[in-house]
């Protein structure tokens, strides 16, 4: 594994623990790896604004944000691909026609994230940072990512099939799903970054736990699952670590990088 030099992590389930936090052990790894000369990347769903906390303690070289919306290279965008304002209205008012005025949306915009929550998203999870409350009335962003909590399986199935050339994306932790542009993927970011930093594909690693992580750990040279990965992820994974409540990412590293 001595060819190995971008390091690549999502963070909820993978990096970070059930706690939303990044352990000190996991902490020292990342930095001897940094010393050894690997780029250290973050691949998440996330949008960038509630990436701030775990950045300025991970300080990665390469974060890939919003599903693959946004790239950034040693804090240079060398990718960001979103929908038009009226492409954003357009997609949130179908939303509401197919699954009701009251469903929940969330939009990830190049600079905050916003919400029309029923519940203060700081009381489910202090993690995600100042999201902003929005009705979504004549929203005036371009989005990057749009998310719609959508509890009915039969109407999630409907949206998806009405909005069948975006990329959609279903997360296992509950009943939201994802939608960015056509081919906008974190597997897509990686082969940007790669070509960005003039490196193989076959030179990298990746870790992660959810369906969104599948094709990442498919292209890179290893996709590692975590212990906690759905079935799915562990199915395709090259190899397997331990839980993200057990520091599976660190403990990988230290056994095969380092």
């Amino acid at each position: 594994m001595g060819n190995l030099k971008i390091l690549l992590f999502d963070l909820d389930g993978t990096l970070l623990r059930n706690d939303k936090t990044v352990s000190e052990y996991s902490l020292e790894i990342l930095s001897k790896c940094k010393e050894c000369g690997h780029f250290i990347g973050i691949s998440t769903s996330r949008s960038e604004q509630n990436c701030f906390s775990f950045l300025k303690e991970v300080k990665p070289d390469i974060l890939i944000s919003s599903g693959g919306a946004l790239v950034r290279v040693n804090e240079k965008i060398i990718c960001s691909s979103s929908f038009s304002v009226r492409e954003t209205n357009s997609f949130i008012e179908s939303v509401r026609k197919i699954c009701g005025m009251d469903c929940e949306i969330t939009v990830d915009t190049s600079d905050a994230h916003y919400w029309n929550y029923k519940t203060n998203p700081k009381e489910q999870d202090k993690s995600w940072g100042d999201s902003i409350y929005t009705d979504f009335t004549d929203f005036p962003y371009e989005a990057l990512k749009i998310c719609v909590e959508i509890p009915h399986p039969g109407l999630a199935q409907k949206l998806c099939e009405h909005f069948s050339e975006l990329d959609s994306q279903r997360f296992s932790d509950g009943d939201w799903y994802k939608f960015t542009k056509s081919g906008v993927t974190k597997e897509k970011a990686i082969l940007a970054v790669c070509e960005a930093c003039h490196i193989d594909i076959s030179e990298t690693v990746a870790f992660g736990d959810d369906y969104a992580d599948i094709g990442m750990l498919k292209i890179c040279g290893i996709g590692v699952a975590m212990g906690n990965a759905v079935q799915e992820v562990k199915d395709i994974a090259d190899d397997i670590t331990l839980s993200n409540e057990e520091d599976g990412v660190a403990a990988y590293l230290e056994k095969w990088i380092i």
